[in-house]
């Protein structure tokens, strides 16, 4: 088992110091989803909602999201991120909306928290603008699809989704 890297050695939490890695293009893709009636799917692809055009506000919501990760998280690092993208894929079979955040900078710590934070608030985000017509949505299936860059390398998850176990 790998050392907890927040701990010091008596223990307390402390925030990893970066400052002698090595700089290098980072990139992480998040996924993650929101289901809901057929109905809400509807109003959302129509641009029906009367709240406004729900992706687009979820898209900049998980833009900004992303920037703000480390005011959220407390032991993340304030980042200087260089880029950031949100897609949305709306899947009518199975009245969802997928959704994918990728971020990359160049530097020295990882942006996985940042995709993974852009995702969630994006489909807060839908959830907040749709919540009068539907309050059973349900966000599920945040993951880390994948990551590069940095001392542990590349990583790309082995399934489409989260795996109970």
């Amino acid at each position: 088992m790998t050392d907890f890297t927040h701990l010091d050695k008596e223990g307390r939490v402390r925030m990893v110091d970066v400052g002698d890695k090595k700089e290098s293009k980072r990139v992480a893709v998040a996924m993650g989803s929101i289901s809901m009636e057929l109905q809400t799917l509807g109003r959302i692809m129509d641009e029906k909602v009367k709240k406004g055009n729900v992706l687009e506000t979820a898209r900049i919501a998980g833009v900004m999201a992303a920037k703000k990760t480390a005011d959220l998280i407390p032991m993340c690092h304030p980042l200087n991120i260089t880029h950031a993208r949100i897609d949305f894929f709306p899947d009518k079979s199975l009245s969802k909306i997928n959704i994918e955040a990728e971020v990359s900078l160049t530097g020295r710590t990882g942006v996985e928290m940042e995709a993974l934070t852009a995702v969630s608030v994006a489909a807060l985000t839908i959830y907040d603008m749709c919540k009068s017509y539907d309050k059973a949505m349900a966000i599920s299936g945040i993951f880390l699809k994948s990551k590069s860059g940095g001392k542990s390398g590349t990583y790309m998850a082995e399934t489409n989704g989260p795996v109970a176990k």
